[in-house]
Parts: structure tokens; sequence; C-alpha cells
């Protein structure tokens, strides 16, 4: 089947070390990637790219990389989340 691949942004409030973007890669297998916000004091969106066969596990797996953040940096506010989907890449 075609590719689908998911486009998440999540905006946080709070300083994300280097070291949680590249744990979300590793871990996840997923790219990540800071966009927008960067000269914002303590405010940033990461965005969060999976290419999946599946719209439904590539929600799955954006779903895990947000738990998985709010649980190892409960410092960190979730101030929104957005997704796109683009399908047939």
């Amino acid at each position: 089947g075609a590719a689908t691949t998911g486009i998440y942004t999540l905006s946080l409030h709070g300083a994300l070390p280097i070291s949680l973007t590249a744990r979300i890669r590793n871990i996840f297998n997923v790219a990540v990637a800071e966009v927008e916000d960067q000269e914002l004091w303590q405010r940033l969106t990461l965005a969060i790219c999976c290419v999946s066969i599946d719209p439904s596990h590539a929600n799955e797996m954006v779903s895990k990389v947000v738990a998985f953040v709010e649980e190892s940096r409960p410092d960190l506010e979730l101030l929104d989340y957005e997704t796109e989907i683009i399908s047939g890449v």
C-alpha cells in the first residue's frame, strides 16, 4: 500500500534538552525537529514525523511519543498538539 506520513507538532512550555529529542528518535524511530518558537523564552515546538502504511499506526506512534515526553519530563507543559496526515507519498 501507499505510505502515509503523519506530521505532528507539539507545542511545549519549558526547556527541552537535545538529549530528549535524541531519545525520542532512538526509541520510536521517528524524525524530530524543533520548529517555530525558538526565540520565545521557554517555549518550543517539536515536529515529529512518522512514515507508515497505516495511518492509525502513525497516530499510535506519536501518541506514545506524547506519553513518553509527559512521563519523562513532567516539568514540561503540552500547550498544543496538531496532526497532519499526507497519504500516498
